[in-house]
């Protein structure tokens, strides 16, 4: 495997999330797989992902592939036509988030990044991966500020008494984008061809006292996951194109 390093000496690689069904994204997962519905007149989300990770300097990317699968390969290819050297892994059965990596484990860096194959942002994917390549953490996660409001008064109560009262309060959170850096030895211990989610992984790293560290980003992201944020990914698109795809 050949590619660009980072400044600890990795290779710049990434693994693209693509074998999921699409299910709440659905009509319009019906007949194209979720990565590849389109997002303004001209591209798929999947080829401003892959657009995005040449310019970052990204020179290798293994592909996830499942549902659909065959149509992703049709329309990527060998990711030359983009810079980048594209190669798959094939999901028989559903692996979960993280269950595809024990698959390929063995071909990738001892860093690598992963990101689901449906997210639309301007994340400095590379700098993503030279932190956490630096860091020592097993796993770095991207993560996204959000704030929910609540419409309703909330209640504090303590053996049947009301013991405080906050009128329609907010709450302050932050997100997994879905974008993650991840060394090759975390997944030790795992066995391949059996399913793994993120949060199994996360879970298990907080149990060893062997914790992620979190990359904070508050920039443009959108996780294209249902028709709402489908629909508003494209109302958005023209006015954030040299944001997305800078020299496009």
């Amino acid at each position: 495997m050949t590619g660009t390093l980072t400044e600890g000496g990795n290779l710049m690689h990434a693994v693209i999330l693509a074998g999921g069904k699409g299910v709440r994204l659905r009509p319009y997962t019906t007949a194209l797989p979720k990565p590849l519905v389109p997002i303004g007149d001209q591209h798929a989300i999947l080829e401003i992902v892959l657009r995005q990770l040449a310019a970052a300097s990204f020179t290798g990317c293994t592909i996830a592939i499942g549902h659909l699968g065959e149509i992703i390969r049709a329309y990527v290819g060998d990711g030359s036509q983009w810079g980048l050297t594209v190669d798959y892994a094939t999901e028989e059965s559903p692996l979960g988030t993280m269950g595809p990596l024990l698959t390929m484990r063995e071909r990738l860096p001892e860093h690598f990044l992963v990101m689901n194959g449906d997210i639309l942002t301007d994340l400095d994917y590379a700098d993503v991966l030279r932190r956490h390549s630096a860091s020592g953490a097993p796993l770095t996660i991207a993560t996204y500020a959000r704030k929910v409001h609540i419409d309703f008064g909330v209640l504090t109560t303590e053996a049947s008494r009301v013991v405080a009262f906050t009128e329609k309060p907010s709450m302050d959170y932050r997100v997994s984008m879905g974008v993650y850096g991840l060394s090759r030895a975390t997944l030790d211990g795992y066995t391949a061809g059996l399913p793994l989610g993120f949060d199994e992984l996360v879970l298990d790293l907080l149990h060893a006292d062997d914790p992620p560290h979190a990359y904070e980003f508050d920039g443009y992201w959108l996780d294209i996951g249902r028709p709402d944020d489908y629909d508003r990914a494209n109302a958005e698109f023209t006015s954030r194109k040299s944001l997305l795809l800078k020299g496009a």
